[in-house]
Parts: structure tokens; sequence; C-alpha cells
């Protein structure tokens, strides 16, 4: 496989409503799109970091810039997907903008073959069960409802966004209305610090799945000390960049469970190492989610379906974020998604509707 060329495409969707975390309140997707182009055809890219350096030190203008100046122009000669990884290697960070361009390879591969994403990566089902992030609202009678809603929906996993004065509280609240058999989780961003574990603590009483990052993601002893405070499991996610982060977690006893996010972590061939590492340490995982438009939503399907996901992710239908999706919509269905079957994502942008959320388009040629 030959590159001719990737396209950086900028785009801008309006959520359906606000999301706010512990870091900040997100009202419009400003992705970054990349579109590969071979003699065979094209494959196509999400890039997951945010518009600010809030979830963590990516931020969308510096990763088009990034790959703008030195990783398109190292890929020049890779001949597919696997040779991605290793022509980046010397370029230190940037996973995010590393795994949008390796996904667009792989995608752009995968369609010449006639190869579904799903069956490279060693997908073992053909649907997957789908949990929900629920962001913190206004009040608790507002989160209520919202929960209901999702219920209501199908979905079988409820995760709550907590931080600091908001946690035991709506916690208690959704398990008090909504019953001991909903699958419950949270997450709170690194909101927390170790001074913080008498207060997590209090979350024992209500026999969550896990909580989710508690403390920053450099504090690996400091998440292995709070799991000897705490009986609910940790679950690291910005803690856990590679695979090797992931075998140290383990070691250390920082995690019982471990989120999953292909973009956080370089790509979709490093999780699937990451998902071997914790399949051989007999350590759950999940895949979470960045808001992605159907391109990474499909991608992460496909992640989702492999063996060792044994717990529901963050893979939502389309109209949890979106009215409106660039590719066909995600459509919940008795509470799972259907892993895409066609060739590489197995999904494309729809031409009109990319365009109409397109705010800009940047060619960089390589032959």
């Amino acid at each position: 496989m030959k590159l001719e060329g990737i396209e950086l495409r900028r785009i801008a969707m309006p959520l359906v409503a606000p999301f706010r975390t512990s870091f900040g309140t997100q009202t419009t997707k400003d992705a970054l799109l990349l579109r590969a182009v071979t003699a065979d055809g094209e494959g196509w890219g999400e890039c997951v970091s945010a518009a600010e350096p809030l979830y963590s030190s990516e931020y969308t203008d510096a990763s088009a810039d990034v790959l703008r100046r030195f990783f398109v122009p190292a890929v020049r000669e890779v001949g597919g997907a696997k040779e991605v990884g290793p022509a980046l290697a010397r370029f230190h960070g940037h996973r995010m903008a590393k795994a949008a361009l390796e996904m667009a390879v792989l995608d752009a591969e995968l369609r010449a073959r006639g190869m579904p994403l799903s069956r490279e990566l060693g997908a073992v089902r053909d649907r997957v069960p789908c949990g929900v992030s629920v962001g913190i609202m206004d009040s608790i009678g507002e989160l209520l409802d919202v929960v209901g809603g999702y219920l209501d929906a199908g979905y079988v996993r409820i995760k709550l966004k907590i931080e600091p004065g908001w946690d035991v509280e709506p916690v208690r609240a959704v398990r008090e209305r909504f019953g001991d058999e909903v699958l419950l989780q949270v997450d709170a961003n690194a909101a927390y610090s170790l001074g913080d574990a008498r207060r997590l603590a209090r979350l024992d009483a209500f026999d969550l799945l896990l909580i989710e990052q508690p403390l920053p993601e450099e504090d690996i002893l400091g998440h292995a000390d709070l799991a000897g405070l705490v009986e609910t499991p940790i679950c690291l996610d910005e803690a856990i960049t590679s695979a090797k982060a992931a075998a140290d977690a383990i070691r250390l006893g920082a995690c019982r469970i471990v989120n999953i996010k292909a973009g956080r972590v370089g790509g979709y061939l490093e999780a699937r190492r990451i998902h071997d590492v914790c399949q051989a340490h007999d350590v759950p995982v999940w895949c979470g989610g960045m808001v992605e438009t159907g391109l990474g939503r499909a991608a992460n399907v496909a992640l989702a379906a492999l063996p060792w996901f044994t717990l529901p992710g963050d893979t939502s239908g389309s109209d949890r974020f979106y009215s409106t999706d660039i590719t066909e919509p995600f459509v919940l269905a008795d509470g799972h998604l259907p892993v895409p079957s066609g060739p590489g994502l197995g999904v494309a942008p729809i031409p009109e509707t990319l365009e109409a959320v397109t705010t800009s388009t940047e060619w960089i040629g390589l032959r």
C-alpha cells in the first residue's frame, strides 16, 4: 500500500445537550478527521483530542499541527497500518494524533483487502452491550430524569460523572430511585486526591461496578493505596497510556479493571495489546468513549467485540450526543449496538452531511 496523501478535515457538530464533567462542559464537538488516500482507495480516521487540553495535554489544534509538520511526512513510505506506530515511535506523546493516523491507514488497508476491522482485531461478537455516560447535572431531580430516560431507551449500564460535592448524594438518589439491579459505576476524571479516600469509601455502600480514575493520572501509587482503602474496584482510564502502563498498574495493584480508549493509547493496535495484557492478568476491560462521531463509534464497537471486553462500554447510540451523525446512525436495539460487518470501519461519512459540518480542509500530498 502506498499513501498518496492525507486530508485533514475539521468539523463542528453541536451536541444534543451540554455534557459536563469534572474538567468542563462541552456543547460542540470540534473534531479532526483524517482521510488517507491510496492508489487502491481511501480510509478514515478520527482524532479524539478536544478543543482544550483539559482531559489530557492534547488538544485539536496541536493534533493538526503535529500531524501536518511531523507525523504525516513520517509515514510517506509505510506499507500498512502495522508500520505506522514504528514510523512515529521517535516522536514523544501526541497519542491521539498518532491513533487517528493509524486508524485512517488501517481503514484504507482493510477496505482494500475486503476485511472488517472487527475481524482484523479478533472480535468474537456481532453485537456489543452498551452503557451510557451521564454528565454532572444542575440538580438531582434533573439527573434522575435523564437516567430514567436512558434506562427506558434500553441502556444496560449507567455511568455517572462525579466530582467533589457531586458524588455520594447523586449516587444514593439513583440507587434509591432505580434499585440495586441497575449496573452503576462512577467516573471522577482525576478530580480527587488520596485525602478524599474516606469520602470515596462512602460509595462502597451502593454496590458500584467501579470507581473510574479517581486520582490524577500520574498517581499510580496513590491509586494502589486507595485500592486498599475502598471496597469498590478501582478502574484506570487516563493513567493507562500503553500496554506497558497497564502491566505496571496491574503489578502495583493500582487497578482491578481497565478502561481502554484507542485514542488515548495511540491506536487500535495498541488497544488490542492492552486487551491481551489484561486478559493474561485476569483484569476485566471495557471500551471507553470520547464523544466520537460515527467513524470513531464504529471502530470502538469493533474493539468492544473482542473476547475480554466483559463489561458494557460507553459505546452509546449516535443520538446520545448528536441529532444527526456524519455516518448512518448507530441505533440501540435491546441494549446493544451491531458490530459493522463491511470492510474496514464498515461505515463512511455521508458526503452532504459531512460537508454541512466541515469548517476547513487541508490536503497533504505525499507523492
